[in-house]
């Protein structure tokens, strides 16, 4: 299995804007097949990063997930909230319960 965490920093004024495409994004990603779990939280330190905890059967599920109408239109809309380009880390889970 590979888990993917992902930090987009959002422009102030457009956290609740963020907040909302990010929650359309988790409602459509829970059909995907390969996709085990997918979650958002917003940083108590900083509400103004959002991070995404996700869990994918194998590469494969991750280029679906990446390549979906609705993870492109999401990636655009972060485009216009985001005040810089999006961390993403890939790793290989070793355990887990």
């Amino acid at each position: 299995m590979l888990s993917v965490i992902a930090y987009i920093h959002v422009k102030p004024e457009k956290t609740d804007e963020a907040i909302n495409a990010a929650k359309e994004l988790v409602e459509k990603v829970k059909d995907e097949e390969g996709t085990l779990f997918y979650s958002f939280s917003v940083s108590e330190k900083d509400p103004s990063t959002i991070v995404f905890m996700e869990r994918y059967k194998d590469m494969d599920a991750i280029s679906a997930h990446s390549s979906t109408p609705h993870f492109k239109e999401f990636m655009k809309k972060a485009a216009a909230f985001s005040s810089m380009p999006p961390e993403v880390n890939i790793y290989k889970e070793i355990s887990s319960i």
